[in-house]
């Protein structure tokens, strides 16, 4: 199963809280977690919550203004998000290619502006507010259903496919050959689905499989794997595991 890293929380912030669930099995094909990210007291500075590329789409909603919410998702370089001093999100997260709505609607930075997207957000935002968190995941489970019927969300074989066999995969030729595609149908299922190239999105599933595997199974060398590492993350991993709370 894919299973990306959170993003960065620096391990010398405290009273930062981040929380996954994982779906109910009949949601297990289209998300990989819902998840909650609060503080428990007003912090004496800004945190900076640090993302990292990992190819899925979140559903973000602010719990302490449910006007704020968002479709995100990051391409193939890091961000450094600025979340105040006091903040409560929550959201969805769909595995890569699982997302159907309109690709343009996403954005790759801080969402702070009121949604006024087509998608009932808001809604969903306001009801989960009223809940704690198992609350929150039963109004998300209702709403990916509803996504779903909607034809907005749906499994997607093809990346289901790369996903299963990461451990197999060591070139965008291998990727195409475990879903059973031709290079180029496999160029345009990715595009379509995904909004990545087979390439861009090699490079960000091998750096994500090495925060749980051996990176030596994905990369030729200790060299290639910290370039590899460093450029989507800002970080060695050295540097990465010292830093944040992975």
């Amino acid at each position: 199963m894919y299973d990306p890293v959170k993003d960065g929380v620096a391990k010398n912030v405290e009273s930062v809280v981040y929380t996954e669930v994982r779906p109910p099995a009949e949601l297990g094909e289209l998300v990989h977690c819902f998840w909650e990210m609060r503080t428990l007291t007003d912090l004496d500075e800004d945190f900076t919550l640090h993302a990292v590329p990992d190819a899925c789409v979140n559903l973000l909603f602010d719990q302490h203004d449910t006007r704020i919410a968002g479709v995100t998702q990051l391409q193939t370089t890091h961000t450094s998000l600025d979340l105040g001093r006091s903040f409560h999100f929550a959201g969805i997260q769909f595995f890569p290619g699982v997302w159907r709505g309109d690709p343009d609607a996403s954005v790759d930075h801080y969402v702070g502006e009121p949604y006024e997207g087509d998608l009932p957000l808001v809604d969903v935002c306001v009801a989960a507010a009223e809940h704690d968190l198992d609350g929150k995941v039963a109004v998300f489970s209702d709403f990916v259903v509803t996504l779903r019927e909607a034809g907005l969300v749906e499994p997607n074989p093809v990346t289901a496919a790369i996903l299963d066999n990461l451990d197999q995969i060591y070139s965008v030729a291998d990727m195409a050959e475990v879903a059973a595609l031709s290079p180029r149908q496999l160029q345009r299922a990715l595009k379509s689905t995904t909004g990545f190239t087979p390439h861009d999105l090699w490079k960000v599933l091998r750096v994500q499989h090495s925060f749980r595997n051996d990176y030596l199974l994905l990369f030729a060398d200790q060299s290639h794997f910290t370039h590899s590492f460093r450029k989507l993350t800002g970080y060695t991993p050295g540097q990465f595991n010292k830093t944040f709370d992975v």
